[in-house]
């Protein structure tokens, strides 16, 4: 279905797309909201550091960065399924029935499992 050139470029942009989520990884693993509550941290004047309106600032950006953590934790097994995929030389066809992914999906998104049509149908379910 695809030449050689074709599947070698989709394999280096995903391994491109696989740094740059290890990058977004790291940071949310290691980011602010994972280190011990500090006054530091904040530039609080005050040896209070219980205050309820840090405490729940301190609360939202925890959970803001481990839903990125997680969003990029999803990606990254996209990535290496679709490296995977590759592999095995089942790239570019869809798990589900077989068919061919047009290559324009794939240009859009290179991790792409399904058609248009057969993840449309997946979603509605």
């Amino acid at each position: 279905m695809f030449t050689n050139k074709q599947i070698n470029e989709f394999k280096e942009r995903l391994l491109e797309m696989k740094k740059e989520t290890e990058k977004d990884l790291e940071e949310y693993r290691g980011g602010p909201a994972n280190e011990d509550y500090s006054n530091e941290n904040t530039q609080e004047l005050s040896d209070v550091a219980d205050h309820p309106a840090n405490l729940g600032t301190e609360q939202f950006e925890r959970e803001k960065d481990y839903t990125f953590y997680e969003k990029a934790r999803e990606r990254m097994m996209e990535i290496e399924d679709a490296l995977q995929r590759i592999e095995e030389g089942k790239y570019g066809f869809s798990e589900k029935s077989g068919e061919p992914i047009p290559l324009e999906r794939l240009e859009v998104e290179p991790t792409a499992r399904f058609t248009v049509e057969e993840s449309k149908e997946i979603n509605e379910r």
